[in-house]
């Protein structure tokens, strides 16, 4: 049974068909199962969905059960789609998996929801010292640790290396990225014969924008000592968004229609040459390997810095633990297996993402030139929480508010005023909801 699907009615039956009946059912139930007197059984929600990442997380799952007969680990299949929703109904109705897969950023109404367990005292301290106090501060809320941050996916450029070299711009590195402004004048220069510089996948706005904000010093969202939330847009939240609605409708450098599209979707036309970087998740990597035509020549470069340098905000992969989940101990005990420094380096190898594990990153797989490797890793310090990481109530601020609303501003149908308006004024009508 997958998480958050329902059982339909049970009569009543006679004493020893109940009973036998209520075995049954219980063998199903999450953690609540035995393959045999004393054998605990726990549910494992995997959000792995690349074809080496699943494989990489069941080939984990398997050696787990193979090592440990006392405590059966089954893998169930979830969707980054559909999570939110799909975990919010498990946790309402008593189904949810003993150990789940999901991203910082969706952790703080569950959280503060009480559904999530605080993992503080059942991780060992070796798992706890090895990945950064800033990892930690993604899934911390109040004092409570509800997540182990895993998985963390810079922004790069992904760009055409003929198109580049042939255009004389100067090519940038994490030692010396371009600024905003200079990545406007780069794209500019690409922008010729049919060709645009960039293209903006913006079907998803809003993480795009704020992560990429920091390195401009914005930062939205102003926590007050009172614990509040409140969205402040100052100067350096404008400079990202008003960068790229210059290019789309100023420069005329970037395509306009891809702001409806997912990055996958920007491939085909940056394989013709109609694009000549692409700004994608780190992870997009695999994709372009598997996809790219015979002899296209590709480079991964740092995302442009402003006035706080190359920072950027992720929010990382997380594994946690349900609240009602009656084994909580062997539940972290097959986290902390997962996460070992080794694994957690063919977790990210998988993924074609980085570990958090300072062990793990320094793994010398992770340090190749080949497919950027070495360009991504050599980003991982400058990788913050994101804006929204405590923010209750960011999901329905970002589908009611900040989606349309950027949506919106790159499509040229409203100015920078209004955006303002429309994420500082609807915007904290959204959340002083989830702060009384």
């Amino acid at each position: 049974m997958r998480p958050g699907e329902r059982r339909g009615p049970v009569r009543l039956l006679g004493t020893a068909a109940a009973f036998a009946l209520l075995l049954s059912l219980l063998a199903g139930c999450s953690g609540a199962g035995t393959d045999a007197p004393g054998v605990v059984r726990l549910r494992f929600q995997s959000l792995a969905w690349q074809k080496e990442s699943v494989a990489a997380t069941r080939a984990l799952v398997r050696e787990w059960n193979g090592a440990h007969p006392g405590v059966q680990v089954e893998y169930v299949q979830g969707s980054w789609d559909t999570v939110h929703d799909q975990l919010l109904t498990a946790f309402e109705g008593g189904e949810a998996p003993d150990v789940l897969h999901d991203a910082s950023d969706d952790l703080a109404d569950f959280a503060h929801g009480g559904y999530l367990a605080d993992l503080n005292g059942l991780l060992p301290p070796a798992l706890r010292a090895d990945i950064p106090a800033r990892s930690w501060e993604t899934t911390t809320f109040g004092a409570g640790v509800y997540g182990v941050p895993f998985l963390q996916e810079p922004r790069v450029l992904i760009a055409n290396t003929k198109l580049l070299t042939a255009s004389g711009a100067r090519v940038p590195t994490p030692e010396h990225p371009w600024s905003w402004p200079e990545f406007r004048q780069v794209t500019e220069r690409l922008t010729r014969d049919g060709r645009y510089g960039v293209a903006w996948p913006l079907k998803e706005p809003v993480s795009v924008t704020l992560n990429l904000g920091l390195s401009a010093g914005g930062r939205l969202f102003a926590h007050g000592a009172d614990g509040r939330t409140k969205v402040a847009f100052t100067a350096g939240d404008a400079v990202v968004p008003g960068t790229i609605a210059a290019q789309i409708g100023t420069d005329h450098s970037a395509a306009r229609s891809t702001l409806g599209m997912g990055g996958s979707d920007t491939l085909p036309g940056f394989f013709a040459g109609t694009y000549a970087m692409v700004p994608l998740g780190f992870s997009y990597r695999q994709q372009i390997v598997q996809q790219a035509p015979p002899g296209f020549s590709w480079t991964v470069l740092p995302a442009p810095a402003g006035s706080a340098g190359l920072d950027q905000g992720v929010s990382p992969q997380t594994l946690s633990i349900a609240q009602d989940s009656p084994h909580k101990r062997e539940a972290a005990e097959f986290i902390a297996f997962l996460l070992r420094p080794d694994h957690m380096v063919r977790l990210a190898r998988g993924d074609w993402m980085l570990p958090t594990g300072t062990e793990a990153l320094a793994d010398p797989a992770l340090h190749t030139t080949a497919y950027g490797w070495a360009t991504g890793t050599a980003l991982a310090p400058h990788l913050r929480p994101a804006p929204a990481q405590s923010v209750r109530g960011y999901p329905e601020w970002k589908d009611k508010v900040a989606t349309p609303a950027l949506q919106e501003y790159y499509s040229g149908a409203i100015d920078e005023a209004e955006l303002r308006k429309r994420l500082v004024q609807d915007g904290n009508r959204v959340l002083a909801r989830y702060q009384r």
